[in-house]
């Protein structure tokens, strides 16, 4: 390991409001971005400004200021709240002769961090490829400095150093790979429609509880920690809901304000898979007084990928943290419950199962012997839950297919 790694970065955040966005929000959620990174955070400055300046983002005197405050607290990285064109960071990095990321640099080093998965390793690298490929000219002596640090993970220095043909054929095998694997992962997914597998997508804010939850309910062994983008690479698991009713649980990367576009592009794939879900577990964090930002952000997500029309349960976690608060109007179909403790988990497998589409029925058959071959159907196509041979016939607990019904429904007791 370089001796650079191991020194903790001292990050200065820098911000412009301009007023389109929540200016405070925004840096406090980069504060907690650059924490997951490893870095930590001497001062946020913000400067209101009608729009950024062209050269250097913040105005020529803030950004002596900056540099003067840096100069004397040891500060070694500056981290800024948008997307820095090549020009901008090349002239912030001569004037303060420090490091400079902007948000779009920091959120892709979380994700090389993060990614354990082959396809969540590509993904990752082709998001930073295609970031960077044009800015290739602007990072300045940034890419000389080899060893750690935030914006230096990944795909690794020297392909950042190769010329541009190089890079444009490696995103071109990026994407090859990433089509391949998501025709795989098109093809599970149709056998699981044709198979009458019913999917649940736990979709929602990061650092909401979405992993804690999916390890809760089915003991997934998933990475649940308290940080931002725990985890990135979907996982999928079976619960077993108490009617019976099997689903299977897919677990989704966490959401953030103002994700980069090129990344909500490289994760489309695993966003997808909410998409083609029969049911979204849409879960907040209520400990967290940006609930409501957070569930915006969400909303507008899966409105941009066509969920609509798709049930879902909302589901407020973190009912144990101190500082939780339950908000005074519910949305529709929610609950309550800590995926810590457990609490509020039987309403919350209840509201999922009713919200589920009907395939099964359940039914209560005594099936004369003369028709025992209608029990072979059931074992094929239904699940039985309960069976005795009695003196008048046989007698059937089961979750009958709905396709099946109309054969055993006269039979029903």
């Amino acid at each position: 390991m370089h001796d650079q790694e191991q020194i903790m970065q001292k990050a200065v955040l820098v911000g412009v409001d301009t007023g389109d966005y929540d200016a405070e929000y925004s840096i406090d959620e980069l504060e907690e971005l650059a924490r997951t990174a490893g870095a930590q955070v001497l001062a946020k400055v913000i400067q209101k400004r009608e729009k950024p300046d062209t050269a250097t983002y913040i105005g020529a005197g803030r950004l002596a200021e900056i540099k003067e405050f840096c100069a004397h607290n040891e500060a070694n990285l500056l981290i800024f709240d948008s997307e820095l064109s090549p020009t901008q960071m090349r002239n912030i990095e001569e004037e303060t002769e420090l490091a400079v990321v902007d948000r779009t640099t920091l959120i892709l080093d979380i994700f090389a961090q993060r990614a354990h998965s082959s396809e969540g390793k590509l993904q990752v690298e082709l998001a930073q490829l295609e970031y960077r490929l044009p800015r290739l000219t602007g990072f300045g002596g940034q890419l000389s400095r080899l060893g750690g640090g935030i914006g230096t993970r990944g795909p690794g220095e020297s392909k950042l150093e190769s010329d541009r043909r190089h890079i444009r054929r490696r995103i071109t095998h990026l994407k090859q790979e990433l089509a391949g694997l998501e025709k795989r992962r098109s093809l599970r997914r149709a056998r699981r429609k044709k198979d009458d597998v019913l999917t649940a997508a736990i979709v929602g804010y990061t650092n909401v509880g979405k992993s804690t939850l999916l390890n809760a309910l089915t003991g997934a062994g998933v990475l649940a920690e308290n940080k931002l983008f725990a985890t990135l690479d979907p996982t999928t698991r079976m619960l077993e809901l108490p009617g019976g009713t099997s689903v299977l649980l897919v677990d989704t990367v966490g959401l953030i304000s103002r994700l980069p576009h090129n990344l909500v592009e490289a994760f489309q794939s695993t966003l997808e898979e909410a998409a083609a879900a029969d049911l979204i577990l849409h879960v907040c964090d209520l400990s967290n007084e940006s609930m409501e930002k957070q569930q915006q952000v969400t909303d507008q997500l899966l409105a941009d990928l066509g969920c609509q029309e798709t049930p879902v349960v909302t589901i407020y976690n973190k009912s144990d943290m101190e500082g939780a608060f339950v908000p005074l109007v519910h949305r529709e179909n929610a609950c309550v419950v800590s995926a810590k403790t457990g609490a509020g988990f039987e309403e919350m497998l209840r509201k999922i199962e009713a919200a589920l589409p009907a395939r099964t029925k359940r039914l209560r058959l005594l099936l004369p012997y003369a028709k025992s071959h209608l029990e072979a159907v059931l074992r094929e196509s239904s699940k039985i839950l309960e069976l005795s041979y009695t003196d008048g016939g046989i007698l059937i607990d089961a979750l009958v297919d709905i396709k099946t019904c109309h054969l055993v429904e006269e039979y029903a007791v």
